[in-house]
């Protein structure tokens, strides 16, 4: 399934000290009296009752949840009642591995998602306007030469018959390869006499010339060249991420490999009150700004949180730089790439996990998941992670559970990869691929989320590709690997409670009860009960952070 690049901006955040907006719905908690919140149906996802009728919220926390009754009751004299009488609540979603900037960049480079083929990407790039420049760069973003007529990779070329003069950059979907044109070639030093930098493959013709593809680490090359984003820039693509993130109905995302410059920002809004949902952020773990980090220690705000570190163990199977015990079968000459090797990788682990970090790493190919969890089993318990654990053998897929390590998947991966996966790897090794309902079983701790801006950071497709394993079209009929299902409430609860556990706030969010924060969204449909087709039609009515709005659908009534 091709990957779609989502639509319009947010309209209204009642954060207006971020984005400069005015006359959105006012905090619930503050006012008095309190605010009683009643749907057709509330999924609080407490087993002790797991279904309610309404909710009463004072200064941020929930104080009851039950009958409208007795939230009217809880909530003191005169409340304000916000209803939602064709709607289900759920517990705030979170996004347990997307990434801020990134989205902020798709949301304002060349769009590329879209592309029907390279000479279509070329005349996206050609057209682009000024948001997409940094300095004299042209930068693009969301190429997928699988999506393409051939599946082969672009060429510098063919961007040189249309922009020679103009460096380009542009990243492929997954983020684990780039797409250059001579000019940035030039101004990096690549020719071709230049080595392949560790943990990098610098892509080239049969007479040896770089083609303008760059693989993982050689990426950098070229990176290193371009001038960053200004202040203006930075806050400007950060703002947009953010909407989109509350229009979706996220009231929270970790934010997987951050950069000090955004881990900063964001501490500034954070501190004035005025970020609009919850980040958890991971240390970027790789680059400049580890060390840092690193002696910077771990972070805790209003709404944001840094107590974690992104690694990363290898590259992408798109790209073919997810690490493999066997060759690709589609490339026998290939089996991956170390972004990390695996005593740097280790190194690295022990050193953030001393300084109390949870460790979380990045893993695609079956030997870069094997090898990693052997690096995060020999740490001091503390909820590491996998991020992505695409492909596994079947004997690594009972230690996320025996290691307590939590497996955080992407779902809409499934689907996105699935027409290109088995020319890949071949039918044999996907029995164990995107092993949602493998890795649940055995008891372990599962996390959801959608790697945005690869995928849309929409939440409900998220939902839909978990239960189904089909596209949005509905096929393969049945579903792909549809042995590996998950159920609604289970992919709920993965958006929910799982990612609460996976930032260690189980004990305050990821389920609606008393004493926990005020974080739920309204749907137009129930995520559970309905048909999962439904989904894909339904709308976020309204995303609420600490009993704020933080979007609401201008179809919906104000609580005023």
């Amino acid at each position: 399934m091709a990957r779609v690049l989502w639509g319009a901006r947010v309209t209204c955040l009642a954060v207006s000290g971020l984005l400069g907006l005015s006359g959105c719905p006012k905090r619930a908690g503050t006012e008095k009296p309190g605010v009683v919140v009643v749907a057709m149906r509330i999924r609080t996802g407490d087993a002790q009752r797991p279904i309610a009728q309404a909710m009463a919220i004072r200064d941020g926390k929930i104080v009851k949840v039950g009958s409208r009754d007795e939230a009217m009751e809880a909530a003191g004299p005169n409340p304000i009642v916000d209803e939602f009488p064709s709607g289900v609540i759920v517990p705030g979603l979170t996004d347990a591995h997307g990434h801020l900037l990134g989205l902020g960049e798709a949301l304002t480079f060349a769009n590329l998602y879209e592309a029907a083929d390279e000479a279509d990407a070329v005349k996206k790039l050609r057209s682009a306007g000024e948001p997409a420049h940094q300095g004299d760069w042209l930068m693009g973003e969301g190429w997928d030469q699988n999506d393409w007529p051939g599946h082969a990779f672009p060429t510098r070329w063919s961007l040189d018959a249309e922009l020679e003069h103009t460096p380009v950059y542009a990243s492929r979907v997954d983020g684990h390869a780039a797409w250059v044109n001579g000019e940035a070639l030039k101004r990096a030093g690549i020719r071709k006499d230049t080595l392949d930098p560790p943990g990098g493959r610098i892509v080239r013709d049969p007479n040896g010339e770089p083609t303008g593809v760059l693989i993982d680490n050689a990426m950098e090359l070229v990176r290193a060249k371009i001038p960053p984003a200004g202040p203006e820039q930075l806050k400007l693509r950060l703002k947009a991420a953010l909407e989109t993130c509350a229009r979706v109905g996220l009231t929270g995302i970790h934010d997987a490999g951050e950069e000090l410059e955004v881990f900063e920002q964001l501490q500034r809004w954070d501190a004035g009150g005025s970020l609009p949902i919850r980040v958890y952020a991971m240390a970027k773990g790789v680059g400049d700004d580890r060390d840092l980090f690193l002696g910077r220690g771990t972070f805790k705000g209003r709404r944001l949180t840094l107590r974690s570190v992104k690694l990363l163990a290898d590259g992408a199977l798109g790209s073919r730089g997810a690490v493999l015990f066997e060759p690709y079968t589609d490339d026998p000459g290939q089996s991956g790439l170390y972004v990390l090797k695996h005593e740097l990788l280790e190194q690295r682990a022990q050193a953030f996990a001393a300084a109390g970090f949870q460790v979380a790493v990045h893993a695609i190919g079956d030997k870069a998941n094997a090898e990693t969890l052997d690096v995060l089993e020999k740490l001091p318990p503390n909820r590491h992670r996998v991020e992505h654990a695409q492909l596994l053998r079947e004997q690594d897929v009972a230690r996320f559970a025996r290691s307590g390590i939590i497996a955080s998947f992407q779902p809409t991966h499934a689907t996105s990869d699935m027409p290109w996966a088995e020319a890949r790897v071949g039918a044999k090794r996907l029995q164990y691929a995107y092993a949602w309902r493998s890795v649940l079983d055995t008891g372990a701790h599962v996390a959801f989320g959608s790697d945005f801006p690869i995928e849309k950071p929409d939440p409900l497709l998220g939902l839909f590709a978990a239960r189904t394993r089909t596209d949005v079209h509905g096929q393969p009929a049945g579903g792909w690997h549809p042995e590996q299902k998950v159920s609604g409430e289970e992919a709920l609860a993965a958006f929910t409670s799982g990612a609460a556990y996976a930032e260690l706030a189980e004990d305050r969010r990821g389920a609606l009860r008393e004493g926990f924060d005020a974080d739920f969204v309204a749907l137009s449909v129930d995520p559970v009960e309905d048909p999962p087709e439904a989904l894909l039609t339904a709308k976020v009515l309204v995303t609420v952070v600490d009993g704020i709005d933080v979007w609401r659908d201008p179809s919906v009534r104000t609580r005023e």
